[in-house]
């Protein structure tokens, strides 16, 4: 009996948090965490809300996820994501 064989996508899985990358130039700052899991959190609610949104760093983070995260939106979402940020608590 042979098994079936598992087709992975082609294409690669994208970092949680993207360091250097040139096509985010020009992206918007919505605001700044200093941890992974929180800004990717906040990444992914941005995403499912219809905003693409964007985890970026100066540097790559330390071993526990720690350093300056930035979540970054294309110029015209700017002002839709931070509406969202600003009312997600109520």
């Amino acid at each position: 009996m042979s098994l079936p064989r598992f087709r992975r996508s082609g294409r690669a899985k994208e970092p949680a948090i993207q360091v250097g990358d040139p096509r985010l130039d020009g992206w918007e700052t919505v605001v700044t965490f200093e941890d992974r899991g929180t800004a990717v959190a906040w990444r992914d609610r941005l995403r499912e809300l219809g905003v693409d949104a964007c985890c970026v760093a100066d540097s790559p983070v330390d071993r526990f996820g720690r350093g300056d995260v930035y979540l970054v939106v294309p110029p015209g979402q700017w002002s839709r994501a931070n509406e969202i940020v600003e009312n997600l608590d109520d």
